[in-house]
């Protein structure tokens, strides 16, 4: 099963417990526009994700979907076209990334609840930054939902019950996501990130 041998569990529910929008912020004009200029022949798969996420198209930049296997965390040719994402994940968040992708969710489409399982998810931090969204797109995590605008970054408990609802019929949603180990300054941005921000329901 994925894992990252060596590497401690972490109590994502004391650290996260839901969704933290933490103290960062992003280009976020800057960041739509390189991911609307990369190729559509990138778009159109679920890149090896399957189950509840079918849904949602996605473009691993490092690494793999975990169905594929125990493949390594490298970097994917993608990423070479996305010098400011590429920014996101190994500067503006000072930890070591791991898995990284692009998720579009359609309009109207939805990820069920469902729970990160594989051990490699209880030892790390998963992150999502909004690149393309809108008021309609709820993020559902610890019996709350949250709404994440584009330019903000935010902290998820992937190892609790989470999802997503796209209510709009037509607008797509799409996130850039990563995995980090933890780090010092990964963890003081969790613990000074805004909490209690998801409505009930």
């Amino acid at each position: 099963m994925l894992d990252l041998p060596g590497q401690p569990c972490i109590d994502k529910s004391r650290l996260i417990g839901g969704c933290i929008r933490l103290p960062l912020a992003v280009d976020a004009a800057r960041l739509a526009a390189e991911v609307a200029a990369l190729p559509a022949s990138l778009w159109g798969t679920q890149g090896g994700r399957v189950g509840v996420h079918r849904p949602a198209e996605a473009i691993f930049l490092r690494g793999h979907a975990p169905a594929e296997g125990e493949l390594p965390i490298d970097d994917r040719a993608p990423l070479a076209l996305l010098p400011y994402a590429r920014e996101i994940v190994t500067t503006l968040i000072a930890a070591p990334v791991q898995r990284c992708l692009l998720a579009r969710l359609p309009g109207g489409a939805v990820i069920d609840l469902h729970i990160d399982q594989a051990p490699y998810f209880a030892k790390t931090i998963r992150i999502h930054v909004p690149v393309v969204t809108h008021d309609e797109v709820w993020m559902l995590a610890g019996g709350r939902r949250y709404r994440m605008a584009a330019g903000e970054v935010w902290a998820l408990d992937n190892s609790a019950p989470h999802g997503v609802r796209n209510g709009h019929a037509t607008l797509s949603r799409t996130h850039l996501i990563a995995d980090f180990l933890p780090s010092p300054p990964l963890l003081a941005l969790l613990a000074k990130g805004a909490r209690g921000l998801g409505l009930a329901g």
